[in-house]
């Protein structure tokens, strides 16, 4: 029974450390050690303690951002930053440079939110992606949150938009110049997610 009863008063408050359910089972007249808390608390603890993914976008308004790199005609690097809104999968904007900087990409960040900001922006460490570019966002009350060095599946949504713009356009064009490679953008790709629809209609 006080098996039971441990098991349930930990799933039901995975916050709950075993210190705070011993006080709890007190209150009832139940005294049960710490250890043996413990040993129960593993068995029925759910994976993490916090809410899914799945749920933080559901209730936040979440951009991740993030650089592809290629090289044009004349083998010079060029650099594409994305702002990609992860609950609808489409990227609001999109720009194009061989010399990004992080003045240039707090530019790059007022375009993007000139129609509205998010609650939350995912972008790396990258020093490109500096303290004038996080500058805008917080001036908005945006939360920016930094993924951890050399993680890049904590970007995975950015990370797989990069390997598909790869994969379908970039390995199979040879760029010559800004302007094309701003036209070879990745508009019109159907979105499973989104029921096979484009996210916007072809640039003219």
């Amino acid at each position: 029974m006080r098996a039971a009863l441990i098991r349930e008063m930990a799933g039901r408050n995975p916050r709950w450390g075993a210190e705070r359910i011993r006080g709890e089972l007190l209150k009832l007249g139940i005294r049960v050690c710490k250890r043996t808390i413990q040993r129960y608390m593993r068995r029925s603890r759910p994976r993490g303690d916090g809410q899914s993914w799945s749920t933080f976008l559901r209730n936040h308004m979440t951009w991740a951002c993030d650089f592809a790199q290629t090289f044009d005609m004349r083998f010079r690097e060029v650099f594409v930053l994305f702002f990609l809104d992860l609950r609808r999968r489409t990227i609001l904007h999109a720009a194009v440079t061989h010399a990004p900087t992080d003045e240039w990409c707090a530019q790059q960040a007022r375009n993007a939110t000139m129609d509205g900001a998010p609650q939350v922006v995912v972008c790396d460490h990258d020093t490109k992606l500096g303290s004038r570019f996080a500058g805008v966002f917080r001036s908005s009350g945006v939360r920016v949150v930094r993924t951890a060095i050399r993680a890049p599946d904590m970007n995975a949504f950015a990370e797989r938009f990069v390997g598909t713009l790869r994969r379908e356009v970039l390995d199979h064009v040879l760029i010559l110049s800004d302007n094309h490679l701003r036209r070879c953008h990745h508009r019109v790709r159907p979105f499973l997610q989104r029921s096979a629809s484009a996210p916007r209609p072809p640039p003219s």
